[in-house]
């Protein structure tokens, strides 16, 4: 009987214990932005920003007026940190190492080989002036 426990603790350490694959790591993300800093700086409703999250941030100003908020480093391969990059229309983003393709409203992939959506933010608005975005 001992060894047959010994032989299932032994089976399920070694089956838990594997890396997560495509796994985008939790870091602290705090940033803001005045509206009118975004009106200014997004190009088609998009803001890119350095220095944040994994890759930088995206964030975006969606049809209906609210804002989302990803991560840039794409879900294919993120080991890599290739940075997605919004297209011309500002609905989608390609990763440029893999030709993946994300909707940009909630970061779903929409071409292969995406199978994951993007790393999402929260964003606020605070005092109806400023876009605060934090995980």
């Amino acid at each position: 009987m001992r060894y047959l426990y010994s032989i299932l603790f032994a089976l399920i350490l070694f089956t838990s214990c594997g890396k997560q694959e495509n796994y985008i790591p939790d870091v602290p993300v705090n940033y803001n932005v005045t509206l009118t800093e975004f009106s200014l700086k997004a190009v088609n409703n998009v803001l890119l920003v350095a220095n944040n999250g994994i890759a930088g941030l995206m964030i975006v100003k969606t049809p209906l007026g609210g804002f989302v908020a990803f991560d840039r480093c794409s879900t294919v391969n993120p080991d890599n940190k290739c940075k997605v990059v919004p297209d011309d229309t500002g609905l989608t983003a390609t990763d440029p190492c893999s030709g993946a393709k994300f909707l940009l409203l909630d970061g779903s992939p929409q071409k292969a080989p995406a199978e994951r959506t993007l790393k999402t933010y929260s964003v606020s608005l605070q005092g109806n002036t400023t876009l605060n975005v934090r995980n």
